[in-house]
């Protein structure tokens, strides 16, 4: 069974960038698509993103337009999730998803905030 450990959350001012990471425990992003949800306090989970095998990627938050980006590093097994330009808005747990394999991970924490 696949496992998936994002990190690289953290407490970061507005205007600020973090860059998320989700590692698998096997090869699994070249195969399937992964997607990025995040949970701000007191809501429900959202679709942030999604990064097909092919190398594509779809981001449907129009907040997140531009201002996030997906890459993934096939030698690590990891997929990352750049986020600039932050906002208050943006705080919430962030976790990456393989929906091909039923997949979670145990969340990453950012908290934006001056």
């Amino acid at each position: 069974q696949v496992q998936l450990v994002e990190s690289g959350g953290g407490l970061v001012q507005p205007g600020g960038s973090l860059r998320l990471s989700c590692a698998a425990s096997g090869s699994i992003f070249s195969i399937y698509g992964m997607n990025w949800y995040r949970q701000a306090p007191g809501k429900q989970r959202e679709l942030v993103a999604t990064l097909l095998a092919s190398g594509g990627h779809i981001n449907y938050l129009d907040s997140g337009e531009g201002r996030f980006t997906l890459s993934r590093d096939n030698a690590k097994n990891t997929v990352y999730l750049q986020m600039n330009s932050l906002k208050p808005e943006d705080t919430a747990v962030y976790y990456c998803n393989v929906p091909a394999l039923d997949a979670w991970g145990q969340g990453t924490l950012v908290t934006v905030s001056s």
